[in-house]
């Protein structure tokens, strides 16, 4: 299990429900897709604007039962039947666009608020569609899939610290790097420092803090989509643990988990609190 892109949820694990594969499956190449538009290659910022103009129109086009384009023509085909069948809220999907356009125009976060008001869009939405597909809806079990969302989004961001900087991309609060004395422009140019790693400690603390709030979901979700989640959980729990465990240098190294957590994992899933 890892913590990176969409790999944020496991796709099409073997404890997701075989009947909801397929829909999964849907999600993610969607998100997929449209991060690499919004990342990948050597397009100019105005190309990948239009490049997600014209994919969110394929959307559009897809949720009025109407032919998109050939353009992308897989991801548009597996989505539409997931529509079809399982009545997808198509705000969820838009929304998830709409982080991927603010990634284009790559901004500075002012504060936590920006950054969760962008984790709203970026992951948030992941968690609403699966539980959509689960069967669960009550206001409760949202928030604290929300929670779990944004957590693992926080750890993902706290542990590609040096990658999203070589990239020019800077996901820590300004406020909190001015507090600490550190600038924008050290964080690009990669400059490892204790102000940066205790910054980072407070960081994980707070990402931490939002994967436990929502721990007591794995009871709600029945059966084999529930023990994927307590999975999903401890995975971010892990990453932070190891971000931890090397004194908060992800500007220098990115921890990763590997087939050897994976016993660690399965234990604490199992023994949870909240688990049944």
């Amino acid at each position: 299990m890892s913590v990176d892109h969409y790999e944020n949820f496991p796709v099409a694990s073997v404890l997701c429900p075989p009947a909801l594969r397929p829909a999964v499956v849907a999600i993610y190449h969607f998100a997929r897709t449209a991060d690499d538009i919004a990342d990948e290659g050597e397009l100019t910022a105005a190309a990948r604007h239009e490049a997600l103009a014209a994919y969110r129109a394929d959307l559009a086009a897809v949720v009025q039962r109407q032919a998109p384009s050939t353009r992308w023509t897989p991801v548009f085909a597996r989505l539409a039947a997931a529509i079809e069948r399982y009545a997808l809220p198509p705000v969820w999907l838009h929304k998830l666009l709409d982080a991927f356009v603010q990634d284009v125009d790559n901004p500075v976060y002012a504060d936590r608020g920006q950054v969760l008001d962008y984790c709203r869009r970026s992951a948030d939405p992941v968690g609403r569609l699966l539980l959509h597909l689960y069967g669960v809806n009550d206001a409760d079990s949202l928030r604290r899939a929300d929670a779990v969302c944004t957590g693992l989004q926080l750890a993902n961001f706290w542990q590609d610290l040096g990658l999203d900087a070589s990239r020019g991309r800077v996901y820590l609060p300004r406020d909190e790097l001015a507090a600490a004395g550190i600038t924008i422009e050290d964080v690009l140019a990669r400059h490892d420092s204790p102000a940066l790693r205790a910054l980072l400690r407070d960081l994980c603390t707070w990402a931490q803090e939002l994967l436990e709030q929502g721990i007591p979901l794995a009871r709600r979700v029945p059966g084999r989509a529930g023990w994927e989640l307590r999975l999903v959980v401890q995975g971010g729990l892990r990453v932070l643990e190891k971000i931890g465990r090397m004194n908060h240098a992800t500007m220098l190294s990115r921890p990763k988990l590997g087939a050897a957590d994976l016993p660690v994992l399965l234990w604490r899933a199992a023994t949870m609190r909240g688990a049944r």
